[in-house]
């Protein structure tokens, strides 16, 4: 009876696991079917009106966002604010990862404490003083000064985290590579770089996703030639409140990049995540 007793409780978890996805996915799925059908059908009924009439599926709302040069335009510049974002942050946060994990210089820990100690900063506290010194240095409203923003705030999570994973690597392994002639720099890209790769990999899918779901930082730093897709949407929705045609396709379109990169990277992430939580 026990054995049966398990199956039923198993099953009734998958049960509820399946009802719970279903109903996290149902915004999604809305978005989706809004942005396939034409303005007129959706000021007449909801979304879900498109199941008992497939005919109102159209592309035409995808046509308008191509046609619609401030949308296509913030996406690129979304493209190339969190692109730069995530590489820079992903190797100097190893770089650095690997020197406070195994590398010997005076004030080590010292240096990592601080380090550490920058991830209780809000963002809100560093807006508009940062924002006083890019406009001092020419950056402000620039794409570039976006990307330095979030690098600087990206790296204290980043040092952290691959630091911790990286000293868990055997120091025999370490130390059978130098005796082998490897110097530092051969050592970090041939030995800890494959082996902290879902560390990495995981870094890299938090700071993709964050950069590329920000508006706060966008909105204070960019201006209406470098704004991201983030910005542009919430400028669509302010000045054309009935322009659903162009807002939900491009809403859709951000959202779904970076769920594509999250399921493209799915298995290193859960990886990563669990990597060290068990011995």
């Amino acid at each position: 009876m026990s054995w049966l007793l398990e199956k039923i409780n198993g099953g009734l978890v998958r049960v509820f696991l399946i009802v719970v996805a279903l109903f996290w996915l149902v915004p999604t799925i809305g978005l989706l079917a809004s942005s396939l059908r034409s303005p007129e059908d959706m000021s007449a009924s909801g979304w879900w009106r498109v199941f008992a009439k497939p005919s109102q599926l159209t592309f035409g709302s995808y046509r308008n966002l191509l046609e619609n040069g401030d949308i296509t335009h913030s996406l690129w510049n979304t493209v190339l604010i969190t692109v730069p974002a995530t590489v820079l942050v992903v190797v100097i946060g190893s770089l650095a990862g690997y020197a406070f994990a195994w590398m010997e210089f005076p004030g080590r820990d010292w240096w990592f404490l601080i380090v550490v100690s920058l991830l209780v900063v809000p963002v809100q506290v560093a807006l508009i003083p940062i924002a006083e010194l890019f406009g001092r240095i020419g950056l402000f409203g620039t794409i570039l000064g976006v990307v330095l923003f979030h690098v600087g705030f990206g790296l204290p999570f980043a040092v952290f985290l691959l630091r911790n994973f990286f000293a868990e690597i055997p120091r025999e392994l370490l130390e059978a590579a130098r005796l082998d002639g490897a110097g530092e720099l051969r050592l970090f890209t041939r030995v800890v770089m494959p082996l902290g790769g879902p560390a990495i990999a995981s870094l890299g899918i938090f700071q993709f996703l964050w950069v590329w779901n920000d508006m706060l930082v966008a909105l204070v730093f960019t201006k209406s030639g470098t704004q991201p897709i983030t910005v542009a949407l919430q400028t669509q929705v302010r000045q054309f409140g009935n322009n659903v045609d162009v807002l939900a396709p491009g809403a859709f379109i951000s959202m779904v990049i970076p769920l594509a990169v999250f399921f493209a990277f799915q298995r290193q992430f859960v990886t990563g995540v669990m990597a060290g939580a068990v011995k």
